[in-house]
């Protein structure tokens, strides 16, 4: 059976969270756990039997880093990828409807959509075998996964039927308790989800040429798949759940893309055990899971007596002896195994929020000093301890 994947990297307005590095590198580009975020779905949708080509959909500006990952990447993987442009922001369902007619090029029976800010251990085969044990031949398929009752509200959430796995209500964000299955932002859809597209971009034209001074054309393509479509297509017997025990998380903030490259690194012991570093005589000492960039040099004796904790540090930064960085991770909590990150906001209560440390490109961090919960934007000198800071 032909198939494609389409994953949605979004566009420079979306990666606000992401600053100061979204400076340097578009989001879906940002390492995590050593390799861009997105190479990890590109590396999942390429094992699937019968995949045969991957669309990046968004609206950056094509650029030469973009270019240049899908260069390698094609090389790597063995597959065509290419990158669609959205002349807007068309949202979740307004983009793959807009592309309808690449995504279908070639007879493709069935496509994969993926968020590109999630991690996940992409159980993509599964949801094939799945859809064809469950539901006919043009249902679809969410995956799901299980969040605990309080950070469910900050998700898509999913009632399904217990024997069947059929969507039967789904509520995107709701304001009160509606499920514990939450949508892990994968989906599998066969060419019959355009006609549903297709009727929410018709209503949202008849009620655009209502309003005689909106500038309808384009508000009527900007289309988001889980309030506008599964919201409707659920008790349909169109739309079914099929639920992960494997790990899931989203990377919306610098901080949850630390969280994300720990849950790959420990997937590396059985997937990638050649990314992981190893001890070896004469070399670093190496506790737990680490991944070292091939260009990096780490010193047998790196023990300076300079401490650097929950941080990300860029590219050409400078940290002194007897400095201390450190920031507050944003881990879920570990005592409850359906815990989900929190959404980050960068202030609360006029203050800004405890999180990573963050140091902009070419950062000068002096000797004996401590740098805590702070944002450092590129190209700063400092001379003094800084605490709860944006360092502009």
């Amino acid at each position: 059976m032909p198939l494609k994947a389409v994953i949605l990297i979004g566009g420079p307005q979306k990666g606000t969270r992401f600053r100061p590095l979204s400076f340097e590198v578009p989001k879906p580009l940002f390492p995590v756990a050593g390799v861009p975020m997105v190479q990890h779905h590109i590396e999942a949708c390429a094992k699937v039997p019968g995949l045969k080509e991957i669309l990046l959909m968004g609206f950056y500006q094509p650029n030469e880093a973009l270019s240049r990952f899908l260069v390698s990447a094609q090389q790597e993987f063995k597959i065509p990828i290419r990158y669609l442009q959205e002349y807007a922001a068309l949202g979740t369902g307004g983009g793959i409807y807009h592309f309808r007619d690449q995504i279908l090029a070639g007879g493709a029976e069935a496509f994969f959509v993926l968020n590109a800010d999630v991690c996940s251990e992409f159980p993509l085969q599964e949801m094939l075998e799945f859809r064809q044990q469950h539901g006919d031949v043009h249902s679809f398929v969410i995956l799901g996964t299980t969040a605990n009752r309080t950070q469910a509200l900050n998700y898509g959430c999913i009632v399904a039927n217990a024997d069947t796995q059929e969507v039967q209500h789904y509520v995107e964000k709701p304001s009160t308790f509606v499920s514990e299955i939450i949508n892990c932002g994968i989906y599998l859809f066969t060419p019959a989800i355009f006609q549903h597209i297709g009727e929410v971009f018709q209503r949202n034209q008849q009620e655009l040429a209502l309003e005689e001074s909106s500038n309808g054309w384009q508000r009527a393509e900007v289309i988001r798949l889980e309030q506008d479509v599964f919201t409707a297509l659920a008790g349909r017997g169109k739309l079914y759940v099929y639920k992960t025990d494997g790990f899931w998380s989203q990377i919306k903030s610098a901080g949850s893309a630390i969280y994300a490259s720990r849950l790959y690194l420990n997937q590396y012991s059985k997937s990638h055990p050649e990314r992981l570093a190893q001890n070896k005589p004469g070399g670093p000492v190496i506790r737990g899971n680490v991944y070292i960039h091939p260009t990096a040099s780490i010193d047998s004796t790196a023990v300076d007596h300079t401490c650097v904790l929950n941080t990300i540090v860029g590219w050409d930064s400078t940290i002194g002896r007897w400095a201390r960085v450190e920031g507050t991770p944003s881990d879920p909590n570990p005592n409850d195994p359906y815990a989900k990150i929190d959404s980050e906001t960068l202030f609360r209560d006029g203050r800004l929020t405890p999180s990573i440390t963050i140091l902009g490109c070419s950062v000068t961090i002096p000797a004996e000093v401590v740098i805590l919960n702070s944002i450092v934007l590129p190209h700063k000198e400092l001379s003094r301890s800084y605490k709860n800071q944006i360092i502009l």
